[in-house]
This record gives C-alpha cells, sequence and structure tokens, in this order.
C-alpha cells in the first residue's frame, strides 16, 4: 500500500490547517488524549490470542472500500469464497478499510453489511481488523459507481478516507465523527472485531504533520466510546511528531515495514523497547525482498502479528508495483502483492504450504458467540 505522493500544492492549506486547529483545540503533543490502555491491558489481550497472521483483504471483485462495501456490489459469495481461501492456510486476522461516505450515504445499511461480512468472517475463524481513514492513493472519493481498473496500475482505484478538501475543512469534521463513533459503538462489544486501526498511514500523500489534527480529534473521538477492543495507527515513515503521537496514544503498537529480513527484524528489537504487543499491519513486497520466506519466521521468531497486504489478485491490481506500471496489462513474473489467484490457486504454492506450516502450531479458534 505505501507509495508517497507527494503534492506541493498542498503543503501551505495543510499549514494553515494545522495552525487553525491548534487555535481551536491547542497544542497536539504525545499525551495529548487520555484513556490509552496500559502496557500491561495490552498485554493480556495480546496474551489470549493466538499468533496473529493474515492479509489486508478486499475481494478480488472490488477496486476500493467504497465498491466493496456498497449494497449493489457488496459480494458476499465472493468474500465468502476468498475468506476460505485464507482459513485453508491457517489465516486467523484480516485487516479491513472501511470509509466514511459509507456511513454518510447509508448509515444502517453499512452496518448490516458490517455485520453480514462478520458472520462471513467468523464461519471461517478470522477475526478482523477494521480501518477508518487513509491517506492513500486518489483523492476527492465520491460514491456510486466507481471507476474500472487502469489496465497493469497498482490500485489505481483506491480512494482516500477522508480525503484533502474535508481534511482542510473543519466544518465538515462532525460527519466525521458521526461515523468514527457510530461504527465504534455498533461494535464496540464485539468480539469478532480484533482491533481499530484508526489512520492507515496518515502522512502519506504529502499530508505530513498537516493530518495531525484530524488524527488527534480521532482518537478523541474513538476514546469516548470506550470500545472494548485495543486501537492503533500505524508507524510507516519517518514523520517524527506523528510517529512519536501514534505510538504514544496506541493501545498496541502497529508498523508497516517492506524492507528484507535484517532490516525488519532491526526494527522489531527497536519497537519492542515499548513493551507493547506489536502488529505489522502491511508487509511483502517480493520485488523488495520482502518475503513470505524470510520474513514471516522472524514475525513468529518474536511472537509479532504479521497481516501482509493482498490476499486475491483482482481489482486493485496490486500484483503489479507501486512505481512501475504495465499498461500492456501482461501479469508480472514475480508478483508485487497478493497470494491466490481467483481460483484459490497460488501464485507461489510453496509461500502457501510455508504459511500453513508456520500457522500449525496455532489452536483452531472456535466461532465467537454473536452480540
Amino acid at each position: 500500500m505505501t507509495a508517497k505522493h507527494y503534492l506541493p500544492l498542498l503543503i501551505l492549506p495543510l499549514v494553515v490547517l494545522a495552525f487553525f486547529a491548534w487555535r481551536r483545540y491547542g497544542p497536539v503533543n504525545a499525551t495529548a488524549v487520555p484513556g490509552r490502555w496500559s502496557a500491561e491491558q495490552a498485554q493480556i489481550w495480546y496474551d489470549k490470542e493466538p499468533w496473529l497472521v493474515g492479509a489486508n483483504f478486499i475481494p478480488s471483485t472490488a477496486i476500493n472500500q467504497l465498491e466493496m462495501w456498497q449494497a449493489d456490489t457488496f459480494d458476499t459469495i465472493t468474500i465468502d469464497k476468498e475468506l476460505g481461501y485464507a482459513e485453508g492456510i491457517g489465516m486467523n486476522v484480516m485487516r479491513v478499510f472501511l470509509h466514511n461516505l459509507l456511513w454518510e450515504q447509508d448509515a444502517e445499511g453499512f452496518k448490516q453489511r458490517i455485520d453480514t461480512f462478520l458472520q462471513i468472517a467468523d464461519r471461517h475463524h478470522i477475526k478482523i481488523m477494521f480501518v477508518l481513514f487513509d491517506s492513500c492513493w486518489n483523492d476527492d472519493p465520491k460514491p456510486g459507481k466507481q471507476p474500472a481498473p487502469v489496465m497493469g496500475k497498482h490500485n489505481s482505484g483506491w480512494v482516500r478516507a477522508p480525503g484533502t478538501k474535508r481534511l482542510n475543512e473543519l466544518s465538515t469534521w462532525p460527519g466525521l465523527k458521526a461515523y468514527t463513533q457510530g461504527v465504534l459503538t455498533a461494535f464496540a462489544t464485539d468480539k469478532r472485531v480484533l482491533l481499530w486501526d484508526l489512520y492507515n498511514e496518515p502522512t502519506n500523500s504529502g499530508y505530513g504533520d498537516g493530518v495531525l489534527p484530524l488524527l488527534t480529534e480521532t482518537f478523541r473521538w474513538a476514546r469516548a466510546v470506550r470500545p472494548s477492543q485495543p486501537i492503533t495507527v500505524c508507524q510507516w515513515d519517518d514523520s517524527r511528531r506523528v510517529t512519536a503521537f501514534a505510538f504514544a496514544n496506541s493501545d498496541v503498537i502497529s508498523f508497516h515495514n517492506y524492507e528484507d529480513a535484517p532490516k525488519l527484524e532491526k526494527a522489531i528489537q527497536g519497537m519492542s523497547k515499548m513493551e507493547r504487543p506489536l502488529i505489522c499491519t502491511e508487509y511483502m513486497a517480493r520485488t523488495k525482498n520482502s518475503l513470505f520466506s524470510t520474513c514471516l519466521p522472524v514475525m513468529k521468531k518474536y511472537r509479532v502479528g504479521a497481516i501482509n497486504w493482498g490476499l486475491v489478485k483482482g481489482k486493485t491490481n496490486t500484483i503489479y508495483s507501486w512505481t512501475e506500471p504495465m499498461p500492456n496489462g501482461q501479469e508480472p513474473t514475480v508478483w508485487f502483492h497478493d497470494i491466490f489467484r481467483p481460483d484459490g490457486s497460488a501464485f507461489d504454492q510453496r509461500e502457501t504450504t510455508l504459511i500453513r506450516q508456520l500457522t500449525a502450531t496455532n489452536a483452531t479458534a472456535k466461532p465467537v458467540a454473536q452480540r
């Protein structure tokens, strides 16, 4: 998922946003939001779970979050089939993106579809990490019919949430608050939900520190709900203020790492000093030498949750690299992300065999009781 989209024209409005938000909400600092779980509470929660292994999930028939969840394109048949592929190799968690427009478009219907999705995942013994906001890829998201994929282009249709316009316009934030608190309240005690990831790669797309005001408010909105599940925001780049804020306010530490195994291990050793559970919520980019064969054993060694990008080749086109599109649509010899083809066959059966072997020692979970 990670790709830096530097947009110089965004810098000035984001600086202005940060200034006015500072005047309204006060200074943003690493301890701004009360309600964080203690390290002991987080560890007790983590110790009750098996080693967490899974993928970032979107069905192969959806190009983005909106197409996955909107009523006319909510594809339960494909979701069920593809979560079955994950279950078959021992995966027990999926990271799944939501979107504020889905709540604003049809809150009750959206909640019902989330519940249906959770029922399907639970039948496959898979818990869900939901992501509320995202700074990556295409700006200005719109509900309704979504575009067709651009041939050979990675994530050509993925959309940001909420997008730059609403990030810059504080008058629209009550709608974002209603979405955040509405979704969390609806599933705050649902055992099928593993944890909440409030904001994916918040500084991406050139946002930098300009995202801090909304990120801070999102933590405040979420903490006010007091969900039974932990809350996190990932570390993914070298933005010191945002990373410090995310680390200081997350119940469990999540991070992205598309480096080779030695660099991954070094990062894990550094973050372990925070003495909180660690979950890598994005990894595995084959042409960058971030591989199942080398990285997954490292994460098992340290009992770090391991959630790779991509399960099934589909409309997101994430078999292609972030920076090397293939306009002719030819399948790359080495896939960038993803594990399975839509028919359930593996890109590399050695990988699925390894994942199955490494997850074999996990206890088989039983479907949790309904809410």
